[in-house]
């Protein structure tokens, strides 16, 4: 397990060198009495990650009032640009009513990458993520304008985000047989309360190359343990104003992951460290993950988060997160990891090697 930002991993299957936590960005550029951070408090956040040798960063075109992220980006970055993997998405739009300017089409990718060069004040992108599978564009249309932008010098790494595994190890073999660019991350909700991805997802990503990067590591505030059973209901009029009213409606905050997040508390108290830390920490841990995504708000909440970095979590610990966060089996994962085995084998031990 990584102690410090500068304990490089590289990125899925390529040669890119990244820090084992990414300084997420959602929160920069997005306006006075929101829930983001102030420009202040965003700069401040970047000097205190790429002091400690972080390198990796995450932003978006939709993330910020009109783009406000990458262009807070473009403005504190200054001459570290060099030293950063910045990477960026595309997909969901940023012109509402404008079909064009939404959806994983060239066009938009096109469009988008374009916007995001000029606001970021950069030449290149580092890892141009597809931010949302749209259930509508070819996947040859997309793997071919991805390759063509790798080709134009304009994007250097590919991935996707939010897109089904079933997608996403097609469009991996398509390039792989096609000679275009493979996708090298993954970027999917991952965390001690999101564990459905373990099912197909992170297998998927595992056998076809990609780095998982996994975003909302402290499942919106949920694990590191500031709800309560009391803020299990929002109003209607305080519903997506808040990041609690946000949790609620998007299921995040039950009575099951509030549970979870008990367990997390009692093993963050044993170690004495606080619940955040124990929850990334669980991530850094996890053999398939290559650099969770942070989304600190304030420098203390992201000083508190790379605390993760110096815990070390006892077998006993995972054996206890993993217990009290497991989920349900599905077809046909359950029935090939069971007795089928033994039918398959005839008793005989077959080991796979990496």
């Amino acid at each position: 397990m990584p102690t410090q930002l500068d304990h490089y991993r590289l990125l899925g299957r390529s040669g890119l060198r990244v820090s084992p936590l990414c300084l997420g960005t959602m929160t920069f550029g997005v306006g006075p009495g929101a829930w983001g951070s102030t420009d202040e408090e965003a700069a401040r956040m970047l000097d205190i990650y790429v002091e400690r040798g972080g390198n990796f960063v995450d932003t978006a075109d939709f993330y910020g009032q009109m783009g406000g992220s990458e262009r807070l980006l473009g403005q504190i970055v200054g001459d570290r640009r060099e030293r950063l993997v910045i990477s960026t998405k595309y997909s969901i739009t940023t012109s509402p009513g404008d079909p064009n300017a939404a959806g994983n089409s060239r066009r938009n990718m096109v469009r988008s990458v374009e916007a995001s060069l000029k606001r970021m004040k950069t030449d290149w992108i580092d890892l141009l993520y597809l931010h949302m599978w749209d259930f509508r564009t070819p996947v040859d249309e997309i793997l071919r304008a991805f390759d063509d932008l790798v080709s134009a010098g304009k994007v250097l790494y590919t991935g996707l985000s939010d897109t089904p595994a079933w997608q996403a190890s097609r469009m991996q073999a398509i390039a792989e047989v096609r000679g275009w660019t493979q996708f090298c991350a993954l970027q999917i909700q991952h965390n001690l309360i999101e564990r459905t991805v373990e099912r197909e997802l992170i297998p998927m990503a595992r056998e076809m190359g990609f780095g998982v990067c996994p975003w909302s590591p402290l499942g919106g505030g949920v694990l590191t343990g500031k709800y309560t059973s009391a803020d299990l209901s929002a109003s209607a009029g305080e519903m997506m104003s808040s990041r609690k009213a946000i949790n609620v409606a998007t299921g995040r905050l039950t009575e099951q992951n509030l549970a979870i997040a008990q367990v997390t508390a009692d093993v963050a108290k044993e170690i004495g460290c606080t619940p955040a830390q124990v929850a990334l920490a669980w991530l850094l841990a996890h053999p398939d993950v290559d650099s969770p995504v942070l989304g600190a708000r304030t420098p203390a909440q992201l000083e508190d988060n790379l605390g993760a970095l110096e815990v070390t979590l006892s077998d006993d610990h995972l054996a206890r997160l993993d217990a009290a966060s497991a989920v349900p089996k599905v077809f046909p994962m359950d029935m090939l990891s069971g007795a089928a085995e033994t039918i398959m084998t005839g008793g005989v031990t077959v080991e796979k090697r990496a």
